[in-house]
């Protein structure tokens, strides 16, 4: 974290020997809002609620500018969610309405968040919506376990969006965030790593110290997860 001019902790659970690793657990215990990793979660909502069918369900974009040009396009659920875009998930957000919302988060027991009508499209990104780097790990692990109350057909097409790398020897799944508030960034990359012998849990939250490049930002949560776990010979 030093080298890459960050603060904040990298937590990993082995499922096997049922124990973490952390270079700053106080760290891990704040809650930080869950941005963009929100969308795993608002995935299996919107699966649950019968608002989309599976991970092909078309997003039709509306034409109007987007923050990102990868936006400004028909996407497909998966699409929407590896290139985790903000408009579908708030679109999708209002469809499911603030009682649903409510009602399939104390059911998923996910975070901390606080949902009204004043910001049923926006409770992720801002305000005082909260979860912790152990309440991620929690969630992932009970998502990967099979002990979510959720359908078969939910758990397997939020497990197939989630893959981001599949290699002989592992397979990795997860989700990126980030978010700024007042000025401040922070950033989230969550998942776990499927190996034939053992999983390994990941839940990374990191702040810029000053004189960061922001341009390397999106990558640098990956870079530093990837480290430790190359350290700890979880990857090879």
């Amino acid at each position: 974290m030093d080298s890459a001019n960050l603060i904040g902790s990298i937590l990993i659970y082995d499922l096997d020997a049922n124990q973490y690793f952390s270079n700053d657990f106080k760290w891990a215990r704040k809650g930080q809002l869950p941005a963009s990793t929100f969308k795993i979660a608002n995935s299996i909502i919107a699966l649950e609620s019968g608002f989309v069918e599976n991970d092909s369900t078309l997003f039709v974009w509306n034409g109007e500018k987007r923050r990102l040009k990868s936006w400004e396009q028909n996407l497909v659920f998966r699409d929407a969610f590896q290139l985790s875009c903000v408009p579908c998930y708030q679109e999708l957000a209002r469809k499911i309405g603030v009682k649903k919302m409510n009602y399939y988060l104390d059911k998923l027991n996910y975070g901390n968040m606080q949902v009204g009508a004043n910001n049923i499209d926006s409770f992720w990104l801002e305000g005082d919506s909260r979860i912790n780097q152990f309440q991620q790990i929690d969630f992932l692990i009970r998502l990967q376990q099979s002990e979510l109350p959720i359908s078969e057909h939910t758990e397997l097409v939020i497990k197939r969006m989630m893959v981001m790398e599949d290699k002989e020897g592992f397979k990795l799944r997860g989700k990126t965030g980030w978010s700024i508030k007042n000025g401040n960034n922070n950033g989230w990359f969550v998942g776990y790593i499927e190996r034939d012998d053992n999983t390994f849990f990941f839940a990374t939250n990191i702040e810029p110290r000053e004189q960061f490049e922001m341009d390397k930002f999106p990558m640098i949560r990956k870079d530093v997860t990837f480290n430790a776990c190359q350290l700890m010979r979880i990857m090879e």
